[in-house]
């Protein structure tokens, strides 16, 4: 048992210890090095072209889903809620959909679900998917202000956890010092 004074700075120190610390959370695979992302394209909800070029400086969380994939349609409220939590001129959720239906499809299920902080994104060709090499949905990649992937999840998360959170909060903080 650690004595009461101790255990208290240890307990302080755990608390101060910045974000950049945090490591990934369980299925985050993250590269020895950074690691160029393919161009992709899609469209916006107005249907203007956009690449990830438009996010440069920021760090991006892209998800690949569909408004089909049951795992999608559970952690989409989580992505919602993390842009709200981080979102802003450093950090963006880029929640790309590759429903073939359109965004008419997308529009939908953002207002039955209540998503309303998350841009709507859709590759009706799914070249996206494919380009990135997707193996399945969803996908996420934690894409650094350069353009570079750090990180990529195969799979559904609770993207608003808080070691979730941390481990993002930690790369932006990272990428704002150059790391």
């Amino acid at each position: 048992m650690i004595p009461g004074k101790l255990a208290i700075a240890l307990a302080l120190l755990l608390v101060a210890l910045p974000a950049a610390a945090a490591g990934p959370p369980a299925d985050f695979v993250v590269p020895e090095a950074p690691v160029a992302v393919p161009g992709i394209s899609f469209t916006d909800e107005a249907g203007k072209q956009k690449t990830l070029a438009d996010y440069s400086g920021k760090v991006v969380l892209l998800n690949i889903w569909a408004t089909w994939c049951a795992p999608c349609r559970k952690e989409m409220p989580t992505l919602d809620r993390l842009q709200a939590k981080l979102g802003g001129p450093n950090f963006e959720v880029v929640a790309l959909s590759v429903d073939r239906k359109g965004p008419d499809a997308v529009k939908k299920f953002f207002a039955e679900t209540g998503v309303t902080h998350l841009a709507l994104n859709i590759d009706t060709s799914t070249k996206a998917m494919f380009t990135l090499g997707a193996v399945g949905l969803p996908m996420t990649l934690l894409i650094d202000r350069d353009g570079k992937e750090i990180a990529r999840l195969i799979g559904p998360a609770e993207w608003d956890a808080p070691d979730m959170v941390d481990f993002i909060r930690g790369r932006i903080a990272a990428n704002r010092e150059g790391k």
